[in-house]
């Protein structure tokens, strides 16, 4: 290989590790920042102006963060942007099938980082996908960076609805 060639495979080591950088401030036990965030109904039903998700369901745009926490019901929110991201591609597939089962009882949001960046801001998150679990009384109870497995994520919920019962 080339020094070009070397330099060249660093630079690209170095920007895709860069792009997997997780950081967030809000941790476990925090009241989850309760702001109003974009929904489907705020940008007339338009799904390109309010996620890039290529196929979106309309029940993760329903509520905006402050309207879900005011219910005083689980909230399963996924912070992913798949316009650029193939995992959170999949986090939002498995994210779909989960929303299906827990309908009812769960509000799922979906926030993507070039439609609500405000809500990246205020959960102060760096990279995606990102999944929070919030509680009835607001309080986040379970975040993962990265991808998360169908199994991982329906045995946290179970347990936050669990606590939510007691």
């Amino acid at each position: 290989m080339t020094r070009f060639g070397t330099l060249a495979a660093l630079s690209l080591l170095m920007l895709i590790s860069a792009g997997c950088n997780f950081e967030s401030s809000v941790t476990v036990g925090m009241n989850a920042p309760a702001i109003k965030t974009k929904t489907l109904q705020d940008v007339g039903g338009d799904f390109s102006r309010i996620t890039t998700y290529r196929y979106p369901d309309g029940r993760m745009y329903q509520y905006s963060l402050d309207q879900a926490l005011a219910l005083h019901k689980p909230v399963v929110l996924e912070f992913a942007t798949p316009g650029h991201c193939t995992v959170c591609d999949n986090q939002l597939q498995m994210m779909k099938a989960m929303l299906s089962k827990y309908e009812s009882e769960v509000i799922f949001l979906h926030m993507d980082q070039y439609q609500n960046p405000e809500a990246f801001r205020a959960f102060k998150v760096i990279g995606d996908p990102w999944t929070f679990i919030i509680d009835k009384n607001g309080v986040v109870r379970y975040k993962q960076a990265g991808r998360m497995l169908y199994g991982e994520l329906d045995a946290v919920i179970s347990q936050v609805m669990m606590g939510a019962r007691g």
